[in-house]
């Protein structure tokens, strides 16, 4: 397919600017992809903020976007499975597929992963279309639509983390930070079949959203205290811990939640690398801490999830911008962290 495509390219921190590039050609294993809508996450909100996130520093210009819907449009050589037309998830990290950590099932942490919206991997979807491997795009069940199919990303991080802590009916637990990533990681408890959710932000807008999707009670950081609450609970505290909001204070609280064997998982992405942890409580409490880095082998499982019913995925959304506003979407989202919860890229 010819011709040209528009794209938001970030040049610098609070810098986006337009460009016209070829629409790209499907190599060997890939597809053309028509993007339908991209979501906006925190770490492109970084990148914009700051020109970096963590360690990685662009050194040139960078697309942003990693959360992409879309449709099939051309099929490029080698591909079985897929034909023009079909609506689709992309999984946004491409592994090697043969490093140790591949061969193991954690192709998340593949160091040869090429993933979207990172420099000196990939470019972003800020664009209107993108080719992108086979191996890591999943068709949608009709029912699920290509808005879902971005918002498949960040579910699959609630999701892992739902996993990797083995979070099983009948106990309880405590999410700290109720963006996004907080919100998914509650649906993801709640079709794990646990319903004493307790959830905690600073922003009202985010406790309703959450108390909407399935928290039990929500606090108020800023004036309530859940750890005073925590030592009410059945054994002094939550069998589990998720913190979601990456930041200084509530990663200290999480050893000072969990009733004794119980669990943390640090799912939230932090600015700075060193944060600290209460140490004694922890060993006395005895507790194990997970982190989280991404998703592993869980897209067909989120979709599955989102057709049968199980998680309410579309009531994160609370703002769509057209491509053509992207710029002024991903300002506003930046400024707003108040009233925006989840802002979409609609095409």
């Amino acid at each position: 397919m010819e011709g040209k495509m528009k794209v938001a390219v970030m040049t610098g921190p609070m810098k986006m600017e337009w460009d016209e590039r070829e629409i790209p050609v499907p190599g060997p294993g890939e597809l053309l992809i028509k993007l339908e809508y991209v979501g906006v996450c925190g770490s492109d909100l970084h990148f914009y903020s700051d020109g970096r996130l963590a360690n990685w520093v662009p050194d040139g210009p960078l697309v942003l976007g990693h959360e992409p819907g879309g449709v099939v449009v051309e099929v490029g050589p080698d591909v079985e499975g897929f034909a023009p037309g079909d609506r689709v998830a992309l999984e946004p990290g491409v592994p090697c597929g043969h490093c140790e950590d591949c061969l193991k099932g954690h192709y998340n942490l593949c160091s040869h992963v090429k993933f979207m919206a990172i420099p000196g991997e990939k470019d972003g979807v800020f664009s209107e279309y993108c080719t992108h491997a086979a191996s890591m795009t999943f068709k949608l069940p009709d029912n699920v639509s290509t808005m879902e199919g971005a918002l498949m990303e960040p579910l699959a991080v609630g999701m892992h983390a739902c996993e990797l802590s083995n979070a099983k009916i009948g106990q309880t637990a405590i999410v700290l930070g109720c963006g996004c990533i907080g919100l998914v990681t509650i649906m993801s408890l709640r079709a794990r079949g646990i319903t004493e959710i307790y959830a905690v932000d600073m922003l009202d807008k985010r406790l309703e959203k959450a108390k909407e999707i399935g928290a039990t009670r929500t606090f108020n950081g800023k004036y309530e205290s859940i750890e005073e609450f925590a030592k009410t609970l059945p054994g002094g505290g939550a069998d589990l811990v998720y913190e979601c909001a990456g930041n200084r204070h509530s990663t200290l609280q999480t050893a000072r939640l969990i009733k004794r064997a119980g669990k943390i998982t640090l799912v939230g992405v932090s600015p700075e690398p060193v944060l600290e942890l209460d140490i004694a409580t922890l060993n006395a409490m005895e507790g194990t801490i997970y982190s989280v880095y991404r998703y592993r082998n869980l897209y067909p499982t989120a979709i599955q999830a989102v057709s049968g019913g199980l998680i309410p995925l579309k009531k994160i959304v609370s703002h769509v911008y057209d491509f053509k506003d992207v710029i002024e979407g991903v300002d506003y989202s930046l400024k707003h962290k108040d009233e925006v919860i989840k802002s979409v890229i609609k095409f």
